[in-house]
């Protein structure tokens, strides 16, 4: 039986973000360094992890884990966090056949602008460079060349929302024993477009980005074409790979690969003047949504995208909702609140201040009055379709009803990639008429499905949809 590793770090960094993102954050939400540990935790999960668990037993392979670890997306990744790479280094077992690695592909340290690339050297200098080894990406990887030459195969998520995790890691791990079984030989080829392009204009179910996902699907039907990756890129990582790029393998075919490359490269310079993202102001969003006849009615204030980075605490939508006679539901993350509103009782009077305490992007904080509706520990697990089975961990939840307005306070950042966030402390979304996400475009995943209606919202933030307001030194715009 052939026996492959697998290690991974997983982080989406957004370097206009406020704070650091330190070692303690990536040993807060996931952090396996056994075979026992990694099989416990993500076993029957729809994640990439579970995908090479099952991936592995279904072309029988040893599965041997190493250190795996991921955060939630933030800041930049402290100097002192760097010494992870050494230790994903060293937990790589010997005598392997081949090596699976799991990245996100946009993560960014203080010492490295490709801290994925730089992981890739130290893991190369350790194991050689024979050893066969298949790395998986989200879709919005800041793709590097460093990346491309240390790998033998990439394979990155074809779906935003990503719901395909799963499949793409089984993806991969095929590919992988393919190749150590001597029946393909990947030759790839990049093409890099330096565009930037706001996460909200990368749905792939519709526009322009669609019509470049299903020229993928078509490519991948080709004679000797093993797999596309589209990366849309993460704007909000101020480094010279930033941008939408295009990664093609085939079976020993560097000029085809190279061809069909460039072929989406160009494909995306033509449309980008269709991925251009609007919306309205808060006061007029929440006017829109309070007219509708009926909800729920999503606002996206994407700019303050927690799983793009972003705080999770900003209060331009809060403000309005206060006055509003309409019942509506958003979710603040306000440590210092969580903390004291849980020390209270269900039923008990909450008086105090919540959210814009990360700096003057988020607003300032806003007082509200309200009645403690439920406390919870905030942990559930997702019922999907993303990340089905995994466990999420909001903290201390506190659910303060004021007025025609409930606001969920936790402790922890968590995106509201999964509806059990909310289901799991009693919240019945469909009874509300506004419903505030701080989320791009994977909130889809827990209120797509309800929303009688959307409305983008520009606010200020570290994940607006407006990139000319950032101010960039390292990437090379186009």
């Amino acid at each position: 039986m052939n026996r492959i590793g697998v290690v991974g770090m997983f982080h989406e960094t957004n370097c206009f973000a406020p704070g650091m993102t330190e070692i303690a954050d990536f040993q807060r939400l996931d952090w396996t360094e056994s075979s026992q540990a990694f099989h416990e935790r993500y076993e029957n999960t729809r994640t990439s992890m579970g995908g090479i668990i099952d991936g592995a037993r279904s072309n029988r392979l040893e599965l041997v884990a190493g250190l795996y670890t991921a955060a939630v997306p933030g800041g930049i990744v402290s100097a002192a966090a760097e010494k992870m790479m050494d230790l994903i280094v060293a937990s790589i077992e010997p005598e392997l056949d081949g090596l699976i690695v799991i990245l996100h592909g946009a993560m960014v340290s203080e010492t490295y602008e490709d801290m994925e690339g730089e992981l890739l050297s130290r893991i190369r200098k350790k194991v050689g460079s024979a050893l066969p080894i298949a790395i998986t990406v989200d879709l919005h990887a800041n793709m590097s060349l460093q990346m491309v030459q240390l790998s033998d195969f990439i394979v990155g998520f074809d779906t935003y929302p990503h719901v395909d995790m799963y499949e793409r890691a089984v993806e991969a791990v095929e590919l992988l024993s393919r190749n150590i079984r001597g029946e393909i030989i990947p030759a790839k080829a990049l093409s890099h477009t330096r565009l930037l392009v706001a996460p909200q204009a990368m749905l792939t179910s519709e526009g322009m980005m669609k019509d470049m996902m299903d020229r993928a699907f078509a490519m991948e039907l080709l004679p000797g074409v093993l797999n596309v990756t589209v990366c849309g890129g993460f704007p909000y990582s101020d480094v010279p790979d930033a941008g939408m790029s295009f990664l093609v393998t085939t079976d020993r075919d560097e000029r085809l690969a190279q061809e069909l490359a460039n072929e989406l490269g160009e494909l995306a310079r033509k449309s980008m003047g269709n991925m251009l993202v609007t919306g309205v102001s808060a006061e007029q969003a929440v006017m829109e949504a309070a007219a509708c006849e009926s909800g729920p009615v999503v606002l996206i204030e994407g700019s303050d995208n927690v799983g793009g980075g972003a705080p999770g605490d900003a209060t331009h939508i809060l403000i309005h909702l206060l006055p509003l006679s309409v019942k509506s539901l958003i979710v603040i993350h306000d440590e210092q609140a969580a903390r004291e509103a849980s020390q209270l009782a269900e039923g008990a009077l909450y008086c105090g201040e919540i959210g814009g305490r990360s700096g003057a992007l988020s607003g300032q904080p806003v007082w509200i009055e309200g009645t403690i509706r439920g406390i919870s520990q905030g942990k559930f697990q997702n019922v999907g379709p993303f990340a089905t089975g995994r466990w999420s961990n909001m903290g201390r939840t506190v659910v303060v009803e004021a007025g025609s307005l409930t606001v969920m306070i936790t402790e922890n950042r968590v995106p509201p990639y999964d509806i059990g966030h909310v289901l799991s402390v009693g919240i019945d979304p469909e009874r509300y008429k506004i419903i505030v996400v701080k989320s791009a475009v994977a909130w889809k995943t827990s209120f797509g499905s309800i929303a009688k209606k959307e409305i983008q919202v520009d606010t200020p933030g570290c994940c607006s949809f407006n990139l000319e307001q950032f101010t960039y030194k390292k990437a090379l715009c186009e």
